[in-house]
């Protein structure tokens, strides 16, 4: 390398120059084509940062009367053209400091001539390596990165912090990376003598055995684990050992890992370059296995550099947006190729780039005050480039040898599994300070530990020898007549407070009596109803039910509601009862709450008719409401809403609001134009009030919270409050004037979940819905007012309901009308609607009856699903020659019996939807599956000639292959196999029975192939001779005579083993007909 070095600089020897007037001439060697690094510090997100600082240098007045020029250019990250490129800097650019290279490789040759020409250089970006640093090798460098040497010192100060000694390292191949960190470490423990590194290890297989091995290892050496992995949180490499560890029993109290880090943000694995995920998801997205990973992330402590950003603050972010900017412009100039995605934010480390600069500034204003001729010189530079100040990445500290003390950050997850930043450490050299974060160690930092700090060696050792005998294993006997006992004083305790509870339960079953529903006493709505054809769909909740003219024996449930009709004093009464998730077991102070809410009795709230805690699950029952939801009214627009409609609505919520908040029950919490009711006078009645708690387990999608006031949003207290309930109000009010559904969200740009984050983020831009309305509407513009009052963002400044109240009777201009006359008025005049409502209808049920047909074709075979739907008889059908296949899951019985019945369902149900999609690419019919057993045909009922046996053996041994990489999900040691057979013969096929009709199968080439499968071996396909000789004359395929076997009910038979099937032998998929 030295030679190569020399040789270029006897090429451009004698090439000095002078400066030219009072310019500084500053060079930068950048990387521009190397896709690795394109997110650190690609030149295209990270040169403008030089210009910003310059910019920063002019406004503080630093060097006056000085202007500056760039010079460029582009090492690639290549050693040998940073050689060249240094060279040209110096000889050909005169440059009066270069800034970079960016990585290490580049950076060795560039210090080695900066160092003989006496030029000072500002390395920055992905510079880690330690030698950069050594000042009696490189006396002209001033040094903004971050090295290895300062994460060991980090990591040294954690270990004092909590008094540890000893510590294992793991590190993984690739690149010299943790190799270098390994060495700092060690260098480290010779000159801290109280701090050991007990052990290391280099893992050289990065998959699930491989890591298992290495815990297996170093559980016996170690507590406190160093994890180092080149590859990182990027390729899942973290995600991958946590997941082991946790499957292993080593992500427990006991064990710490420490991740030590460049170029990372700890938790925050970056996608592109300005997103970022959390490290347990893997770039392709969410998967099942996702939290297996979690507690081991839990036990984690990340030592990073933010990647040079510090904490991201605003500042940070304003930043990054300039530097993109600034790009565009002069003398940068990067138009087409900065309109890249991947240069849609500043490069991760471009704020040491502008630090670098802004500090060279201060360097040349220290020297141009005491050695003004010395500018050039790179041994002044150093010291005079000491200095504090506030940088784009923080506080900038440098010291006198030109070294940036290092700010590196400890991070852990909080309980919500959040990224929390506990300490920060101000690295220099080998020594520095820690700044903690936390006030409370055992409940932010051991949170997840139950507050205990853990030890770097168990109190036991590591292998328990260090603690005396087991006593109870001395004194056995007298334990167990102890614990015999306690055991029947316990049962007679547990026996007591039984029958205690059970007092107190039939105590509170009274009580209850008068608001608990009978489950049997509440009859489904029948067709009996048919008449009733002024019901109207009501609100479900999240969601509204079906069309505004369905009538109850058209809707009896939905997602969240069942319709009922329940015997009442009078007649029977109809009834919604919603569903809820949770099984609540109320206390007598909730059965008083409960009781007191059955006898509210307003005009302008819905009845509460009680709960059905006997229910398949949860009901809270209310009265039906024949014309739904406000939101289905605004939604259908089956009626024209005028200024008179609208303020009418408006009086009756707000009657409603006003009562809730002068009760007991203080607010609603969940007020939305979907829980505003309207029965069969048009009269508006607020629903579902007084179950806040109930309602919290619900689940809502994020539309439902688009009437949830901003503070509520951003606390996650979705309870509700007085004032979101006014906020609410105001949103409703938007929909009725603007007769749109909330914030108009079908129209808008902005989906649902983007709406939210705005609202939380607040501030003056804020979204809320627009107030445009028809021109034809006569409103009072206070209303407006009133209207955009309710939805301030500063809950202090919204007007409480009786202010409300006040204000909408000014505005009411004296009128007294009748609102259910005034309705009818406004339907006469959309009567026409109704036409075009039955043409919607009937387009409705063709898709239906297209649904239908799709379901039964799946039952029957379509020959005969179309003969059935015509009315005719399927007549029994003789097959000469069919092949009949057979197979079974071996040992499901024993399987069965490690799972619950659900397990059970979701084992068959995941194997089978694998043989389903095989099968859709065979010309076979599945005639049935009984339990574990899986009966197919091919032949019929669609005649394939001879083919059918080449389809079935080639099905079987596709099932056979699918099984390799099958896993039941809650039983991972376990594996399915099966046994399968077929036969060819000839068969009867039919239709039996009218209800559940099922196409079977008759004959004796069906007891064959049966006998063919339990006469199998697990992975392994029987057949009969029959079918043997078929497959000889299609050709392709291997067999092998299995003997003579004795077969019930045939004697004995020569059977053989189908093995294989070559290529050419396969049968063209996906070719089957109808």
């Amino acid at each position: 390398m030295l030679a190569l070095i020399f040789i270029i600089f006897l090429i451009f020897d004698d090439c000095s120059g002078q400066p030219s007037g009072n310019v500084f001439n500053l060079g930068f060697l950048h990387c521009d084509k190397d896709e690795g690094v394109t997110a650190y510090i690609n030149w295209h997100a990270a040169e403008s940062a030089a210009g910003i600082a310059i910019d920063r240098i002019k406004r503080e007045n630093l060097l006056p009367g000085y202007d500056f020029k760039q010079t460029i250019l582009y090492d690639e990250c290549d050693e040998i053209k940073s050689a060249g490129k240094t060279i040209d800097l110096i000889r050909r650019n005169n440059v009066d400091v270069i800034f970079g290279p960016t990585t290490n490789t580049p950076s060795i040759p560039a210090f080695t001539l900066s160092t003989y020409y006496n030029l000072p250089i500002v390395t920055w970006g992905l510079s880690s390596s330690a030698s950069l640093s050594d000042k009696d090798r490189f006396p002209t460098a001033g040094v903004m990165s971050v090295g290895s040497r300062s994460l060991g010192t980090a990591f040294r100060i954690m270990m004092e912090e909590y008094g540890w000694k000893q510590f294992v390292y793991v590190y993984s191949l690739l690149g010299d990376q943790c190799s270098t960190l390994r060495d700092d470490l060690q260098n480290l423990t010779s000159t801290f003598t109280d701090m050991i590194m007990a052990y290391s290890v280099q893992i050289l297989d990065l998959t699930e055995a491989g890591m298992l091995s290495v815990m297996d290892d170093i559980s016996s050496k170690g507590r406190i684990i160093v994890l180092c992995f080149s590859e990182g949180n990027s390729k899942g490499i973290h995600r991958q050992w946590f997941m082991t560890a946790y499957k292993n029993g080593y992500a427990s109290d006991e064990y710490v890992y420490i991740i030590p880090a460049l170029r990372s943000r700890g938790f925050e694995v970056q996608n592109g370059t300005s997103s970022y995920r959390p490290p347990w998801i893997l770039s392709t997205g969410p998967s099942s296995d996702d939290s297996l990973s979690i507690p081991g992330f839990q036990r984690a402590i990340y030592i990073v550099d933010m990647q040079g950003q510090g904490e991201n603050t605003d500042n940070y972010t304003i930043f990054s947006k300039e530097v993109v900017q600034r790009m565009k412009q002069s003398p940068y100039n990067c138009t087409t190729e900065c309109e890249d995605d991947n240069f849609q934010a500043a490069a991760s480390y471009a704020g040491q780039l502008h630090d670098g600069v802004y500090g060279y500034a201060v360097a040349m204003n220290k020297t141009l005050k005491t050695n003004p001729g010395q500018y050039k010189n790179g041994t002044l530079f150093p010291q005079n480039f000491q200095q504090n100040f506030t940088g784009i990445t923080g506080p900038v500290i440098i010291n006198k040898k030109g070294i940036r003390s290092a700010t590196l950050y400890l991070i852990i997850l909080d309980s919500s599994n959040s990224s929390y930043i506990m300490s920060t450490v101000t690295a220099d050299g080998d020594y520095g300070t820690i700044n903690k974060s936390y006030t409370d160690e055992s409940k932010q930092v051991w949170h997840y530990r139950g507050g205990v700090r853990p030890l770097d060696e168990p109190l036991c050792g590591f292998t328990g020898s260090k603690c005396p005998p087991n006593v109870f294993i001395e004194y056995i006997g007298w334990f167990i007549v102890a614990i015999l006992i306690i055991a029947f004083a316990v049962f007679g305790a547990i026996a007591a407070i039984v029958t205690m509870i059970r007092a107190k339960q039939q105590e509170i079953e009274r009580q209850n009596s008068l608001w608990q529903i009978p489950f049997n006493t509440m009859k489904p709505i029948t067709k009996k109803n048919k008449g009733d054809n002024s019901m109207r769909s009501i609100s479900s909740g999240p969601s509204t039910i079906s069309s505004t003219r369905s009538t109850l024996s058209e809707v009896t449930e939905t997602r969240h509601y069942l319709f009922f009709t329940i015997q009442n004093e009078v007649e029977n009464e109809k009834i919604a009862a919603r569903k809820h998730i949770i099984r609540a077991n109320f206390d007598s102070k909730e059965c008083a709450f409960m009781r007191q809410l059955r006898l509210i009795d307003h005009a302008n709230l819905n009845k509460f008719i009680g709960m059905s805690l006997d229910a398949p699950q949860l009901m809270s029952v209310w009265r039906f409401c024949a014309r739904g939801s406000l939101a289905d009214v605004i939604q259908k627009a089956t009626i024209q809403m005028d200024g008179f409609f609208i303020y009418s609505l408006m009086k009756d919520i707000v009657n409603g609001v006003v009562f809730l908040h002068d009760s007991n029950i203080e607010y609603h919490g969940m007020l939305t134009s979907k829980s505003c009711l309207l029965n069969d006078r048009w009269q508006l009645k607020i629903t579902d009030f007084g179950i806040k708690q109930i309602r919290m387990s619900d689940q809502f999608n994020k539309t439902d919270l688009l009437w949830t006031a901003p503070e509520l949003l951003r606390s996650g207290d979705l309870m509700g409050s007085k004032e979101g309930d006014i906020y609410s109000f105001g949103i409703i009010s938007s929909e009725m004037v603007t007769r749109k559904s909330v914030f108009d969200i079908e129209n808008r740009k902005e989906d649902a979940e983007e709406i939210i984050y705005m609202l939380k983020k607040g501030g003056m831009r804020s979204p809320r819905p627009d107030l445009d309305h028809d021109d034809t509407i006569e409103l009072n513009p206070a209303l407006l007012h009133l209207i955009r009052d309710c939805w301030t963002e500063r809950p202090s400044e919204r007007p409480n309901i009786k202010e409300v109240m006040s204000q909408l009777r000014g505005m009411n201009n004296n009128r007294n009308d009748n609102l259910m006359d005034h309705v009818f008025n406004v339907l006469e005049s959309y009567a026409s609607t109704l036409e075009d409502e039955v043409a919607e209808r009937m387009k409705e049920l063709v898709e239906e009856k297209k649904k239908s047909d799709l379901l039964l074709y799946r039952m029957l075979p379509k020959q005969v699903a179309d003969k059935l739907k015509l009315g005719q008889t399927v007549e029994p059908e003789t097959f000469d020659l069919v092949t009949l296949f057979f197979s079974d899951v071996v040992s499901f019985t024993t399987l069965a019996g490690k799972c619950t019945p659900l397990q059970v369902v979701n084992l068959l149900n995941d194997l089978y939807t694998i043989f389903d999609g095989i099968i859709d690419q065979h010309d076979v019919y599945k005639v049935e599956t009984i339990g574990d057993g899986y009966l197919v045909v091919s032949g019929l009922p669609h005649r394939n000639g001879n083919e059918h046996s080449r389809h079935i053996a080639s099905m079987s041994i596709a099932f056979i292959s699918s099984l390799t990489n099958f896993r039941i999900p809650h039983l991972p040691n376990e594996k399915i196999n099966i046994r399968v057979g077929f036969h060819c013969g000839s068969v009867v096929s039919g239709v039996v029975g009218l209800t559940m009709p099922r196409y079977c199968l008759f004959g004796d080439a069906v007891n064959t192939a049966s006998r063919m499968e339990s006469n199998s071996k697990p992975g392994q396909i029987h057949i009969s001779s029959e079918a043997n000789d078929q497959l000889i004359k299609l050709g392709g395929f291997t067999t092998e005579p299995r003997g003579e076997v004795i077969v019930k009910g045939k004697g004995v038979m020569n059977t053989y083993w189908l093995l294989k099937m070559s290529p050419a032998a396969a049968p063209k998929l996906n070719n089957k007909t109808d």
